[in-house]
């Protein structure tokens, strides 16, 4: 049953080559009727609606946070002054990885991947995007529980609010950093190869400006409502993004050059995946102990690398389940979780910053890297492939930062 999980992930990486017009008309009916064969399995063969119900409700929040920011950030217009030399993008993304933690990777990410793709516009590249994406919508995030989706539900398990804050705060700083070092170093290449007369040209009526500011009343109210207990967080969320959609003057939508495309392909294919990995996660969780994780340097590599392929908030809850489960405490006590987190922090720090890190890994990692290549592509910009995105950045750039992580927190 994990077989329709695999087709799923095959199908992303592979049909966009194999007959892409196909795949951009049919992908919908693909990832439904893989979902539906595992939900099928579920409810008829081994009768656990209540499995298949928690998992919806897992969906449903996930597209009611990443629709509603979505069309929210889509209200608000920024436009930057100046060239975007290598020193601002570089900044321009620090601030990225510091605003994720306050407004979430998924919130950050819709906010600024549109000004970023606007500021670089004359010799945007995939690089720019690929790292807008380890940067803003996944490592930046991991110094508070809003900042990413695996840290959130780790708090409320239980874990303390600031305890992610006072223990993840100096492997944020070596892996941003680094990849910071390595963007400056990329862009200044690139940089450079494009003619001044065409840097001039592009850039000589920017200015700083930003329309739509009504919408971060709205984007402060989809935080809030993240706190919220169901079914109001996601009644809050989608109200939010209604009343955004209908305030905002069109004017605004059309500089965005704002239409629902991305979010759609988001809703179908994690439609997808969230029904086609539920025998995958439930595999992990019966066999956890027999896969022999037990030191903070394999849940590091575990959580990290099932993370890249699975969607990392159930994967780090997967993990952080067998942790708890080998001390002889509960995922379902609170009182568990937060004495877990102080009595074995270097478990707990290595499955959260797998799951944060990693995630940077695929396009499927997290969710907001879906939504950015699909902004990205709408807007023309070069993207690269699901292997692409792998094999030219993925293994040569953060793999080596990782494992660096690794050998230097827990070996």
């Amino acid at each position: 049953m994990i077989l329709p999980f695999v087709v799923m992930l095959l199908s992303i990486a592979f049909m966009p080559f194999i007959h892409l017009h196909w795949w951009e008309k049919n992908y919908p009916k693909v990832a439904v009727a893989l979902g539906a064969i595992a939900v099928t399995y579920y409810l008829v063969f081994l009768g656990q609606p209540g499995r298949v119900a928690e998992v919806a409700h897992e969906y449903i929040s996930f597209i009611a946070l990443i629709g509603s920011l979505f069309v929210v950030a889509g209200g608000v217009h920024i436009s930057v002054r100046g060239e975007a030399t290598p020193l601002r993008n570089t900044i321009f993304l620090g601030i990225g990885a510091v605003i994720a933690n306050f407004i979430g990777t998924t919130g950050a990410s819709m906010l600024m991947i549109r000004p970023w793709i606007r500021m670089n516009k004359y010799r945007i590249t995939a690089f720019h995007v690929v790292f807008f994406i380890f940067i803003v919508s996944n490592v930046g995030g991991a110094l508070t529980p809003i900042g990413d989706p695996p840290l959130f539900l780790g708090y409320l398990k239980g874990v303390p609010f600031f305890w992610t804050a006072e223990y993840l705060w100096m492997s944020w700083l070596v892996v941003v950093g680094l990849l910071l070092v390595v963007f400056f170093v990329t862009d200044t290449f690139n940089f450079r190869r494009a003619p001044e007369v065409v840097r001039e040209l592009e850039t000589a009526h920017e200015e700083f400006r930003i329309d739509g500011k009504r919408n971060f009343f709205f984007i402060a109210v989809i935080l809030a409502a993240v706190f919220m207990p169901v079914p109001w967080r996601e009644v809050v969320m989608i109200g939010a993004a209604l009343a955004s959609w209908y305030f905002t003057p069109k004017q605004v939508h059309e500089m965005n050059h704002f239409n629902l495309h991305p979010v759609k392909e988001v809703a179908w294919l994690f439609f997808g995946i969230f029904g086609t990995m539920i025998p995958a996660l439930d595999y992990l969780q019966l066999h956890s102990n027999a896969l022999g994780v037990e030191t903070p340097l394999q849940f590091y590599a575990f959580t990290g690398i099932l993370s890249a392929v699975l969607d990392n908030a159930p994967t780090y809850l997967t993990f952080l389940a067998a942790a708890l489960g080998q001390k002889g405490l509960s995922l379902g006590d609170p009182a568990d979780v937060a004495a877990f987190a102080y009595s074995h922090t270097p478990i707990l720090v290595a499955i959260s910053l797998g799951a944060v890190f990693f995630g940077a890994a695929t396009y499927i990692g997290n969710g907001p890297n879906f939504m950015v290549k699909a902004i990205a592509q709408h807007a023309k910009v070069e993207t690269p492939s699901f292997f692409g995105y792998v094999l030219r950045f993925s293994i040569p750039v953060l793999l080596p930062i990782l494992i660096l992580v690794g050998w230097l927190f827990f070996t």
